[in-house]
C-alpha cells in the first residue's frame, strides 16, 4: 500500500502545485484537494478554507492526536528561473511553489492518515489542512480549533528532514514611542526623543533574560526600525522604533512584555502577543518512539502553527527548511516517501494512554 500512498501523495502534489494559494487565496487549491478526498472516499468538513479529517474509529475516552500542515504559499520571487506553478520533474526533485513549504508536509500527513484509520489506534486522529500559516492569520488554525474537540498532542508538518522540532520560538512585534518636546536645534531648546530612544534601545541590545531554554536558548531581542525628525533645525518630539523579539519556552509573550514595560521608558505596544513559544515533553510516547526511530531532536528558529496551538506538540516533516521562500523551491522525491513512511512507522499501534 505504501507505493499506492506515495504515488498518490506525488500526483495530489503536483496537482496542488499548479493551483496558485497565496495566503488568504487558497479557495481554489482546496476545491482540488476536495476532488483527491472524494475520488478516495474519505469523510471531511470544511471550514472556510481549512480542511478537517477525522479518524471513523472515535472514542471519548481515547486521548486525542491533531496531524497539521498548511496549503497557503508566500509569493513567487522574480528570482525563479523556472515557471513555479508548473510541477517540474528533474534528477528526482520535484520543482514548485510550496512543493517544500509545505505541500510534501500536507501529502505525506493524508497519506498517513489513510494508512492509520485503516486501523483503530489507540487514540483519535484529526488531520486539519490549513491556511494562512504564512500570515499566522486568524481565519486558519486558530479559528479551526475552536471548533474542534480538545487536542491531547499535536504534529505540525513542516520541513525538518524528518527530525523532530520539539520547541520553537514564539515572536512579539513591538512598536515603541520615545516621547521629548521639540525646541529649535541652534538654542539647545526641547527634550531630544532620539536621545531618550538610545538609552532604551541599549537596554534592547544588551538585557538578557534570566531563563534560558536548553532547546532555544535565549530570548533574542533586536531592533529593526527606527524613525524620528520632521527637519534638521527641529529637536524631534518624538522617536519610533520597532523591536522583533523572539521568545522561548520560559516565557509566555505577556510575560516577556511586561518585564519589557517595567524596564524601558518608552512607550511600548505589542502588535500581537498570541504567537508564543512552544515545547513537547520529551517523555511523551510520541518523542520517545521518534527517537527509537532515530529522529533527532532539536529546537526551531522559525515560526509556524505550532505557534497557535495550546497544548503540547512537535513539528516533523519531509523537505529542508533552507529551501522555504526560495526561488526554485523543490522537494526531493525519496523525501515523500520517507516522510510517508516515517509517520507511519512514528504512529502506527502507537502506545499512548488518555
Amino acid at each position: 500500500m505504501i507505493n499506492e500512498l506515495y504515488t498518490d501523495s506525488v500526483a495530489l502534489l503536483k496537482k496542488m502545485i499548479a493551483i496558485p494559494s497565496f495566503s488568504r487565496e487558497e479557495h481554489l487549491v482546496v476545491e482540488g484537494i476536495i476532488e483527491f478526498l472524494e475520488e478516495k472516499n474519505l469523510a471531511y468538513e470544511r471550514v472556510l478554507n481549512n480542511l478537517v479529517l477525522k479518524s471513523p474509529h472515535w472514542k471519548s475516552r481515547k486521548p486525542t492526536l491533531l496531524l497539521n500542515s498548511h496549503i497557503d504559499t508566500v509569493k513567487a520571487s522574480d528570482k525563479w528561473t523556472k515557471d513555479p506553478f508548473h510541477p517540474t520533474e528533474e534528477e528526482g526533485r520535484l520543482y514548485g511553489l510550496g512543493s517544500n513549504d509545505a505541500g510534501a508536509s500536507v501529502v505525506s500527513l493524508l497519506a498517513a492518515y489513510r494508512f492509520l484509520i485503516q486501523k483503530e489506534q489507540q487514540y483519535n486522529l484529526i488531520l486539519l489542512i490549513s491556511a494562512e500559516e504564512e500570515i499566522s492569520g486568524k481565519s486558519g488554525i486558530e479559528h479551526v480549533l475552536k471548533t474542534l474537540p480538545a487536542i491531547d498532542f499535536g504534529i505540525a508538518g513542516e520541513p525538518t528532514q524528518m527530525q523532530m522540532a520539539v520547541a520553537e520560538k514564539g515572536l512579539m512585534v513591538l512598536d515603541c514611542v520615545a516621547h521629548g518636546e521639540a525646541g529649535h536645534a541652534a538654542r539647545n531648546e526641547g527634550v531630544n526623543a532620539i536621545y531618550l530612544a538610545l538609552q532604551d534601545i541599549d537596554w534592547f541590545r544588551c538585557f538578557q533574560f534570566p531563563l534560558q531554554s536548553n532547546y532555544l536558548g535565549d530570548v533574542k531581542m533586536s531592533v529593526t526600525q527606527i524613525n524620528a525628525g520632521s527637519q534638521h533645525n527641529v529637536v524631534p518630539d518624538k522617536c519610533h522604533f520597532v523591536v522583533d523579539v523572539r521568545t522561548t519556552d520560559c516565557y509566555k509573550n505577556q510575560e516577556i512584555l511586561d518585564i519589557i514595560t517595567e524596564n524601558v521608558t518608552c512607550n511600548v505596544q505589542a502588535r500581537s502577543t498570541r504567537l508564543n513559544s512552544s515545547f513537547a515533553p520529551t517523555d511523551h510516547p510520541i518523542i520517545v518512539q521518534g527517537q527509537a526511530l532515530s529522529m533527532a531532536t532539536f529546537g526551531s528558529p522559525t515560526l509556524s502553527d505550532q505557534a497557535l496551538m495550546p497544548f503540547p506538540s512537535v513539528k516533523i516533516g519531509p523537505g529542508n527548511s533552507a529551501r522555504s521562500h526560495t526561488a526554485d523551491e523543490y522537494i526531493r522525491l525519496d523525501e515523500i516517501r520517507d516522510g510517508i513512511d516515517k509517520y507511519i512507522k512514528l504512529l502506527h499501534g502507537l502506545h499512548w494512554q488518555a
